[in-house]
């Protein structure tokens, strides 16, 4: 990476460093961007400037975030040595974990990308972190499969989060069991979705539900 990037890299880390204890109070906004920015010693052209697209990209980097802090997490669990379902279900809780050490973030973070205009980003940001889970899971499907684990796991990812924050941990995990019992197998997904579009509907209409606190 170049000394720009670099650069670049830091500082929006700093920013995001410098919003999440900004969040509860300012959500997702502008005004958490140019408060941010100030806390990060940059000024509101200079937080246009590497942050263009100003609260979406701060949620991206969130999310880069939240990814990165669940595989930190699971390098200690060596995934070689467990069942497929076994290894998802511990890459959605190390997810979760990772969720909610911010939780006043993470709720106001899901409610911004349930709003209908963010709702694709949001899709686009949970399919990524369903490829950096499963990768981490030894996945290594390049044929349909490849996108229909994903598609399946960004939907497990979305409800057991919405229930996290809705009913608690223990309600979360038995949903997270149920889930994975359900469709955690290559025939089941076959015959309970067909088509890729299908689930990513589904995937979308539980994101939406985010926005109410609820999964179901």
């Amino acid at each position: 990476m170049t000394e720009t990037g670099d650069w670049a890299s830091r500082t929006e880390q700093a920013v995001l460093d410098a919003a999440l204890p900004l969040i509860p109070r300012l959500g997702w906004s502008g005004r958490l961007m140019t408060a941010a920015g100030a806390k990060a010693g940059l000024g509101p052209a200079d937080v246009e400037l590497l942050l263009p697209h100003g609260p979406r990209d701060l949620a991206a980097l969130y999310a880069q975030r939240l990814d990165a802090a669940a595989v930190l997490g699971l390098s200690a669990t060596n995934a070689a040595g467990l069942k497929v379902r076994e290894r998802i279900s511990a890459a959605v809780l190390a997810w979760l974990q990772a969720a909610m050490a911010q939780e006043a973030a993470t709720r106001r973070w899901t409610g911004f990308l349930a709003l209908a205009p963010n709702a694709p980003l949001g899709l686009r940001l949970t399919w990524a972190s369903a490829d950096r889970l499963w990768r981490w899971a030894g996945d290594t499907a390049t044929d349909e499969n490849h996108y229909t684990k994903r598609l399946l796991l960004a939907e497990i990812l979305v409800t057991t989060l919405a229930i996290r924050l809705a009913s608690g941990a223990a309600a979360a995990e038995a949903h997270l069991d149920g889930r994975i019992a359900g469709v955690m197998t290559f025939e089941r997904w076959k015959a309970t979705l067909q088509k890729p579009s299908e689930l990513a509907e589904r995937a979308a209409g539980f994101l939406g539900r985010l926005r109410y606190g609820r999964a179901a």
